[in-house]
């Protein structure tokens, strides 16, 4: 296994230990969330440099290293929702066009035909990275200060709900790019509902 592989990995593994870190209540519990948040994009970071170093890109590692970033995004944002900083139908929007676009990568893997991951997808991850940095760093704030006079900056969050419009831009962009993915993958597209109708055809004539 090689340590592309290996970073991809641990990223993944590293997702519920942010999640769990989230739930307890305490400032070292916010930063220690955010600590290995970082460390597991930094994983992300150092995998695709090798990539470019190497100039190789493994079909098993163009496969499951965005699917580790998923994991990664999606876990943080169900989390956030369950505190109410983030609107549940927003991270189900994400996480349906991120299943849709995995079902199409897996079929196209099948297919030995892979999808390369696009720019947009890139931005898209990255915009979901930051919601999520600053929303940790919001919740850090709130901890840091809980036994204190909340700095009016603080307020100002609350107030003009900026955490809600950052969350919109962000669904729009991922939202966007799940389109676009589509739209340039239509061939894949149209042959996996043929797959995917001839399978349950066949279940209702043997039935």
């Amino acid at each position: 296994m090689t340590l592309s592989n290996v970073l991809t990995i641990s990223r993944m593994v590293l997702a519920p230990v942010v999640v769990a870190l989230l739930f307890p209540a305490g400032l070292a519990y916010r930063f220690a969330s955010l600590g290995v948040f970082f460390i597991a994009v930094m994983t992300d970071w150092y995998d695709g440099y090798l990539a470019r170093k190497s100039g190789k890109i493994s079909a098993w590692g163009a496969f499951w290293d965005p699917l580790a970033d998923k994991i990664l995004t999606l876990s943080t944002f169900f989390a956030f929702a369950l505190y109410e900083y983030v609107a549940m139908w927003m991270v189900i929007a994400i996480a349906a066009r991120d299943v849709l676009i995995t079902l199409l990568r897996t079929y196209a893997q099948y297919k030995n035909k892979p999808v390369v991951t696009s720019v947009s997808a890139k931005w898209k991850t990255a915009s979901q990275m930051a919601a999520i940095y600053l929303i940790m760093l919001y919740l850090i704030a709130q901890s840091y200060f809980l036994d204190a006079a909340m700095p009016q900056w603080l307020h100002w969050i609350d107030e003009f709900r900026l955490i809600p419009v950052m969350m919109h831009l962000v669904t729009l962009i991922t939202i966007a790019t799940g389109v676009q993915y589509l739209y340039e993958n239509r061939g894949h597209l149209r042959n996996l509902g043929q797959f995917f109708f001839r399978i349950f055809a066949a279940r209702n004539l043997a039935k």
